[in-house]
């Protein structure tokens, strides 16, 4: 199982960045993905989650409505477009999968849930 996230980078307030994670090693299309994130001297939390099949998205509040899960099956890679960036969305982010299916998002973005991570890539806002 390889998870493989890029797209992360420098970018100013309210600028926009798309992150991939490319998957190899497992059915892809079996597991839902989500993605996390990390700030300095914080702990991992969850982001934002899609279904196996797409038909189900989550997200915390902090990024609702800037935020955007998508996933191509065909090319087993899943996305984050995130717009409206703030500085407090800087952190390393990390997609990972090997965790529950469906269920509540509390469930869904909970990192303890998932077993199978990514190296990360770095997203950092100035302001």
């Amino acid at each position: 199982v390889q998870l493989v996230e890029s797209g992360g980078g420098l970018v100013q307030g309210g600028g926009s960045l798309r992150l991939s994670c490319v998957a190899s090693g497992f059915a892809f299309d079996r597991y839902a993905i989500g993605w996390f994130r990390q700030a300095p001297g914080k702990g991992r939390e969850g982001v934002s989650c899609i279904s196996r099949d797409d038909g189900s998205t989550y997200y915390a509040d902090s990024v609702k409505g800037r935020f955007t899960i998508s996933r191509d099956n065909a090319k087993r890679t899943a996305y984050l477009q995130m717009n409206s960036l703030k500085p407090e969305d800087t952190a390393v982010y990390y997609c990972a999968t090997d965790g529950p299916i469906w269920g509540p998002r509390e469930v869904m973005l909970s990192p303890r849930n998932f077993a199978r991570w990514g190296q990360g890539t770095q997203v950092t806002v100035s302001s």
